[in-house]
């Protein structure tokens, strides 16, 4: 049975196949623990940059379920060529396991990524060892978060099904790191297959300490592990066994090292590397890390307590002002005589383009890419408020598209719906106002064309939106909880209406300044 990735949205989804892993490692992730975040929040966060995910987003509601009843999963393929308008990924029947009892709302994203109880989860394959591949499991990263989402409440519950589920029923998938977030703590997990034919997985977990930031941004980050530390690490029982076994290390002569044991092409990318850099460069500048370091630190301290606005910063950044930007080489004279980067530079230019202006070696893994990107599907930042009660603690900042020319809108995640754009699939519709992505897409596409020019109207647009759906927070939270004291749900149909509302706003907006911006430059591309 082949089902159409993106009208499949509740199903689990599994395996990619091996030549496609290059096409999935391109996602981001950034936490923070609560001792780091200005607010007392834990937060997590995800790029889904892999350009051909699905583009919607939906509510799965909390179900109760018969002794019986079995969890169908899916495997997540390439759909044909001829079957969609667009690239894309299609589902199949992979197998079933046996369902639990009640399984609790949550937002569905293509990785599904936060639910009712505040569990968060963001998301970054970094690809792995090739020969870790099996295509003997049943569950892969997509369908391990949902199964995270549908079953547990904390991060160190998340991290133990996962083991226990992944043992019995087997990783099919390439290399990934899970950043899983809860009210009190956020985790790193990054997993490999067991090997070729083989049902298992080999996967180790780090927290990020309370007054610490961390990245994942497309290789493994996890090295030295000390499992006698259980409030920092956690692994499972074959991660020295498998390898050593293959020759991936000699406990006589190395110290163990999660990354370089099982992806240690992962720490050469100079894409993934200098994403890490960046972030914690933008967070904690004083410390001065090298751009050009094979590692850096798992976490760090930031040099202040990060904000949303701390957060949005580093996922719009595009190396802009450092010798990394991509526009640097593709300069005009202007009018006082002066050498600036043309307006018609853009960081988003693809490899032929960088390589005729001679820019950083060219793009992608061996080459260069900047956090922000213009094949982002969807981001999030994902907030766990342990002083709230989840109904109001739980918030997903909800951005689509490029996130330097998109906004980030506020979705609760005990919302009971979404508005239909909201749910509706671009891939699927092709170009249509029925679904938000396009809006989103359609102003990304056109002020790539005149970057320097065409991003002040994308900036007069979102700057003070987002400013006002920060400020706004602080009341709409102080209503929901009043509300909530005599009536939950009362609260719950409150927050729905808020965040339709903004999405809506926002779509709203998109559409108009894609217009704006077409009729000013008309014919000056």
């Amino acid at each position: 049975m082949l089902l159409i990735g993106c009208l499949a949205a509740s199903s689990l989804f599994a395996q990619v196949q091996v030549d496609e892993i290059a096409d999935k490692m391109e996602c981001t992730t950034v936490t923070v623990g609560k001792k780091a975040s200005k607010d007392g929040s834990v937060m997590t966060s995800h790029t889904d940059d892999s350009g051909r995910s699905r583009t919607n987003i939906k509510v799965e509601a909390a179900a109760d379920h018969t002794a019986t009843e079995m969890q169908t999963i899916y495997k997540r393929v390439n759909c044909p060529k001829e079957t969609p308008s667009m690239p894309q990924y299609c589902n199949e029947y992979a197998g079933e396991i046996p369902q639990v009892a009640h399984t609790y709302q949550f937002l569905n994203t293509a990785y599904p990524c936060m639910n009712e109880k505040q569990l968060a989860i963001g998301e970054s394959t970094f690809g792995g060892r090739p020969e870790c591949r099996s295509s003997k499991g049943m569950i892969d990263c997509q369908a391990l978060c949902m199964l995270m989402m549908q079953r547990c409440s904390t991060a160190r519950e998340a991290i133990r099904m996962a083991g226990d589920l992944l043992k019995k029923y087997g990783w099919n998938d390439g290399g990934e790191c899970l950043t899983i977030a809860d009210k009190n703590e956020v985790w790193h997990l990054e997993i490999v297959g067991p090997g070729k034919d083989k049902v298992g997985a080999v996967w180790a977990a780090q927290r990020v300490p309370d007054d610490h930031v961390a990245v994942n941004a497309n290789a493994s980050t996890i090295r030295e592990i000390d499992l006698k530390n259980k409030d920092y690490f956690m692994a499972s029982d074959n991660v020295f066994q498998v390898a050593e076994e293959n020759g991936w290390y000699d406990k006589k002569k190395e110290t163990f090292r999660f990354a370089y044991a099982y992806a240690p092409e992962s720490r050469a990318m100079l894409a993934c590397r200098r994403r890490e850099w960046r972030v914690f460069d933008l967070l904690a500048p004083s410390l001065k890390l090298d751009p050009n370091a094979e590692n850096y630190p798992f976490s760090v301290k930031p040099d202040s307590l990060v904000t949303l606005e701390d957060m949005v910063r580093v996922f719009k950044d595009y190396y802009e002002g450092t010798e990394y930007d991509m526009r640097k080489n593709l300069t005009v004279t202007d009018k006082d005589g002066k050498t600036v980067i043309s307006p018609l530079a853009n960081p988003f230019m693809k490899s032929d383009e960088l390589k005729l202006h001679k820019i950083n070696g060219g793009w992608h893994w061996r080459g260069e890419r900047t956090i922000a990107v213009h094949f982002t599907v969807y981001a999030t930042i994902l907030q766990c408020r342990n002083w709230l009660p989840d109904e109001v603690g739980g918030l997903c900042w909800f951005d689509l598209d490029n996130v330097a020319s998109s906004i980030y809108v506020p979705i609760y995640a005990s919302v009971t719906d979404l508005p239909d754009t909201y749910k509706t699939c671009g891939r699927v519709t092709g170009f249509s106002k029925d679904a938000a992505w396009w809006a989103f897409n359609r102003l990304g596409t056109i002020a790539a064309k005149r970057w320097g020019d065409m991003r002040k109207y994308v900036d007069a647009a979102w700057v003070p939106m987002q400013k006002e759906f920060f400020a706004n927070q602080k009341n709409i939270e102080e209503q929901a909880l009043q509300l909530g004291q005599s009536d939950r749900n009362a609260a719950i149909r409150f927050l729905t209406d808020y965040s339709n509302q903004q999405c809506n706003k926002a779509v709203k907006k998109a559409w108009e300044t894609g217009d704006l911006i077409w009729t000013v430059f008309d014919g000056a591309w």
